[in-house]
């Protein structure tokens, strides 16, 4: 009789209170499993996102800076006024949060083989307010191969670096050794017809602060300093 009722003793199943417990357990730890592979996926993108931002803003300093070096000016000009169907300039203007630059430059690269297009191009650099209405500022390329009258426009625009906070342009001008924040080489008399000897480029990204839920992400700045290689206005043999 006592062998029976310990038999029966040792099959019983858990009783609802034991379950209830258990089931608790499992959701606390599921619970706790669940927050952590979460933060661990939102780590990643974040690091993938900062990432990708700093190649972002390294890829637009390079090439900024590669169209400023070469940089020129031509005062090469047929007699006759009205034969006159092209002007080069180099034309910096402030602005906030993002500067105006607009110059020639010996900076086309030729694709094709058998294009008649020369190595010279207008290059404009600015501000653009992203069309998403985010209110978000780009910076924004402007090329043409076409050079004309109107060295600030035409040709084909394309965002270079998105979620800009800061695109600052500061001029060393070599007569006087002072730096600037504008300059004009079409109009200023003391810059009339000049290049500035160096550019000082800085550009400051939005490191996602605006999108992060604590704001405690920091700007990414990128900053220097090219020299103009051809300072002088080239004449090809203008005669006096």
């Amino acid at each position: 009789m006592t062998k029976r009722r310990g038999s029966r003793h040792a099959q019983r199943g858990f009783t609802l209170i034991e379950m209830l417990i258990a089931i608790a357990v499992l959701a606390m730890l599921t619970t706790l499993l669940y927050g952590a592979f979460d933060s661990l996926e939102r780590s990643k993108d974040g690091v993938t996102e900062i990432t990708g931002r700093y190649h972002e803003g390294r890829a637009a300093m390079r090439h900024i800076a590669y169209e400023l070096e070469s940089a020129y000016l031509s005062t090469h000009a047929p007699p006759d006024p009205n034969l006159v169907v092209q002007r080069t300039a180099f034309v910096g203007t402030q602005d906030s949060p993002a500067d105006r630059v607009d110059f020639n430059a010996f900076s086309n690269r030729r694709f094709d083989k058998d294009s008649h297009d020369s190595d010279q191009a207008e290059i404009s650099y600015f501000g653009s307010r992203n069309p998403d209405g985010s209110g978000q500022m780009d910076l924004a390329r402007r090329v043409s191969n076409r050079l004309d009258m109107d060295p600030e426009r035409g040709g084909r625009v394309q965002v270079l670096a998105t979620d800009l906070d800061l695109f600052d342009l500061t001029y060393l001008d070599a007569a006087t050794g002072q730096w600037t924040d504008t300059w004009d080489s079409t109009q200023s008399l003391k810059e009339n017809n000049r290049l500035p000897l160096q550019v000082k480029i800085l550009l400051v990204l939005n490191g996602g602060a605006r999108r992060s839920v604590n704001r405690s992400r920091e700007a990414l700045r990128f900053m220097t300093k090219v020299s103009i290689a051809v300072r002088e206005p080239l004449t090809f043999g203008v005669v006096p």
